[in-house]
C-alpha cells in the first residue's frame, strides 16, 4: 500500500464506519464478528504495505473485513467453546481408579490362588474353556475324556470357586 493510501483508507473507515459495518454485518449475519473484523482491518491497514492502487476505498475494506472475518471464523470452528471445554471437564473418566485398579488385582490374584488349589484336570479344563474359550466338546477330544466328564469337572470348578470367592466377601 503506498503512504498516500494508508491515510485515504483509514480516513474512509473512520468517516464510514457504520456504513462499513452495516455492509459487512449483511455479508456475514453477524454484527459483532463485523465490528471485530474491521477492527483488525483497521490495524491491517496501520501495518501493511501494499503497492496496488485502490480504485474503490468502500469496496477494498469491506472485501479486506469479510476475508478477515473468515479467518476468525475457521480459527475460532478449531477451538472449543468455553460451554464446551466445561462440559468436557465434567466428564468422569471410565478407566478404573487407583483404588479399584488395586482392588481387582487382588482379587484376580486371589482366583489365581484358589484356581492353583484345584486338581490338575479340574484346573486344566477351567482354564481351557473359560481362558482359552475352546468348547467342552474340543476340550474332552484333546484330553481324551468324555464330554460328562469335562462338564462335571467344569460345574465342580466353578462351585469350588464360588464358594471360596463368596466366602471370603463375607
Amino acid at each position: 500500500m503506498t503512504e498516500d493510501a494508508r491515510p485515504i483508507l483509514s480516513d474512509y473507515l473512520s468517516r464510514h464506519y457504520a456504513s462499513l459495518k452495516r455492509r459487512v454485518t449483511r455479508l456475514l449475519g453477524n454484527s459483532d464478528l463485523a465490528g471485530d473484523a474491521l477492527q483488525d482491518t483497521w490495524l491491517r491497514l496501520q501495518s501493511r504495505e501494499e503497492e496496488d492502487a485502490i480504485q474503490s476505498p468502500g469496496s477494498y475494506l469491506v472485501r479486506v473485513a469479510v476475508n478477515i472475518a473468515m479467518d476468525i471464523q475457521r480459527r475460532q470452528s478449531r477451538s472449543l467453546s468455553i460451554d464446551e471445554v466445561q462440559s468436557l471437564m465434567e466428564l468422569s473418566d471410565p478407566a478404573p481408579g487407583p483404588a479399584r485398579t488395586a482392588e481387582l488385582r487382588s482379587e484376580v490374584t486371589s482366583l489365581l490362588q484358589l484356581i492353583d488349589r484345584m486338581p490338575e484336570r479340574r484346573r486344566t479344563i477351567l482354564m481351557l474353556v473359560r481362558w482359552e474359550g475352546l468348547p467342552q466338546k474340543e476340550v474332552a477330544a484333546r484330553l481324551g475324556l468324555s464330554v460328562r466328564v469335562v462338564e462335571h469337572e467344569l460345574k465342580r470348578a466353578h462351585d469350588f470357586l464360588d464358594a471360596r470367592m463368596n466366602h471370603d466377601k463375607k
